[in-house]
């Protein structure tokens, strides 16, 4: 998809949405057919999870585009970039933790301890998440500006430009690095919490790479509709307590990914549909 397109109806970009899931659901089939049905439902409840906590970056990729005052045109190529990082970087860190989980016993209680504090992060810590970000996509106060110069215009869809014969890095850059660091601390959250769902890297990084790869055109799709999803946080953080709960319970009671399908699925349905009830009740008390 081309760069104009992030401007593009709302419709093309729906569309592309469900190729990608339709994609990541394909892959569940293609993992069915070869490792088998249960390997199959661990692989549609990771990546269902990993597709639902994927739409906390939506609410921060608001405020970064919306504080630097990158236009919809150039959005697409940060994102691409941004996608790209992050796939490397969860690569690395869904290897690291697989080695942790297999070698150190108790490193469930550090990642179930992690989840828990994403889900009060998702509850409590909002506003401050908004601040934070604000603050690092302060152009000339930034911390990025402290390492490389930095100005206030955009070049084009260029991350840096030359003047007087030294790089200048743009908006555009300060909004991929703050993209990028903040993707750190959402795998920080949602590594562990697809772990808890199944310890194969495959199926772990594969339900990872479906779900960000979908996540540009869900940013343009969901970006205008995020916040009136009154009780999407609520139900993401419900999701991650569960997952810490299913983690740290595992040595005594076996949570089927069957039952974990089913549970991530009532509770995104009850979420979203009391959202949607909650906004007509008010449209209509009006």
């Amino acid at each position: 998809m081309s760069e104009r397109d992030a401007g593009a109806p709302s419709s093309r970009n729906m569309a592309w949405v469900i190729v990608w899931v339709g994609l990541g659901l394909a892959l569940g089939l293609v993992v069915a057919a070869t490792q088998g049905r249960s390997a199959a439902t661990e692989y549609f409840a990771a990546y269902l999870l990993e597709e639902s906590l994927s739409v906390d970056n939506i609410f921060v990729f608001v405020v970064i585009f919306s504080e630097l005052h990158i236009p919809a045109g150039y959005q697409r190529r940060v994102l691409w970039f941004g996608v790209l990082g992050a796939l490397i970087f969860r690569a690395l860190a869904i290897g690291a933790g697989i080695t942790l989980i297999q070698r150190v016993q108790w490193i469930s209680f550090p990642f179930a301890t992690l989840i828990l504090f994403a889900a009060w992060r998702l509850l409590f810590g909002a506003e401050r998440q908004r601040k934070v970000v604000k603050g690092a996509c302060d152009v000339c106060g930034t911390w990025i500006a402290r390492v490389v110069p930095v100005s206030p215009a955009l070049h084009g869809h260029d991350f840096w430009r030359r003047e007087s014969g030294r790089l200048i890095a743009t908006p555009l850059l300060v909004a991929l690095v703050v993209i990028e660091t903040t993707d750190i601390v959402f795998a920080l959250d949602s590594i562990p919490a697809v772990l808890a769902v199944s310890r194969n890297p495959l199926i772990v990084y594969s339900s990872n790479v479906m779900a960000m790869l979908g996540l540009r055109s869900l940013f343009f799709v969901l970006s205008d509709a995020v916040y009136r999803l009154r009780y999407l946080r609520v139900g993401l953080a419900s999701l991650l307590v569960f997952t810490a709960s299913k983690m740290l319970a595992s040595e005594w009671v076996q949570v089927s990914a069957g039952v974990s399908v089913a549970i991530i699925g009532v509770v995104l349905f009850v979420t979203i549909a009391a959202s949607v009830w909650q906004k007509s009740t008010l449209a209509s008390a009006q």
